[in-house]
């Protein structure tokens, strides 16, 4: 859950929730923006809406639309990517960090597993400290946790 910024209004607090919160909406200077209570520029999914309307229905230039809402070019032409591409949806920015295990590849998995069966009496979890040999640093339930994955996958393989 994200934090609440203390005094901030309920409508604030849902928009970071959602990761929709535009983190400058002193930057947008669209007319509409400006007058119009409906158009909210905290909603980073309404301002990149309406920022690729102006350009595809208004016939507004991209630069002119990537100023007045906000953003650069290259965001603009990301969020038309994204809106064509998903819908809305595609306008929300997606969760940060990584998306699977990256740090134990295979050849790592490889050689915890030669460890373990060369010592019956050794925990993936001891495996922390060596395997920082290889370059990587991974805490010991993230090695039990990969060692199972790697382990079904060769299961099922077989």
């Amino acid at each position: 859950m994200a934090r609440r910024e203390p005094g901030e209004d309920p409508k604030a607090a849902a928009l970071r929730e959602a990761r929709c919160l535009n983190p400058h909406p002193e930057q947008v200077s669209d007319a509409a923006f400006l007058a119009e209570e409906f158009f909210d520029a905290r909603d980073a999914v309404q301002v990149k809406y309406e920022m690729v309307r102006a350009v595809t229905v208004d016939k507004v230039p991209v630069t002119a639309a990537a100023a007045a809402f906000g953003y650069s070019r290259p965001s603009y032409y990301q969020a038309a990517a994204a809106l064509e591409r998903s819908g809305l949806e595609g306008l929300v920015p997606a969760r940060p960090g990584p998306r699977r295990a990256h740090k134990l590849t295979a050849e790592i998995l490889a050689w915890a597993e030669q460890a373990l069966a060369a010592d019956p009496a050794l925990r993936p979890a001891a495996l922390a400290g060596p395997i920082e040999a290889f370059g990587v640093h991974a805490h010991p339930r993230s090695i039990e946790r990969a060692l199972a994955r790697h382990r079904e996958r060769h299961s099922k393989s077989r």
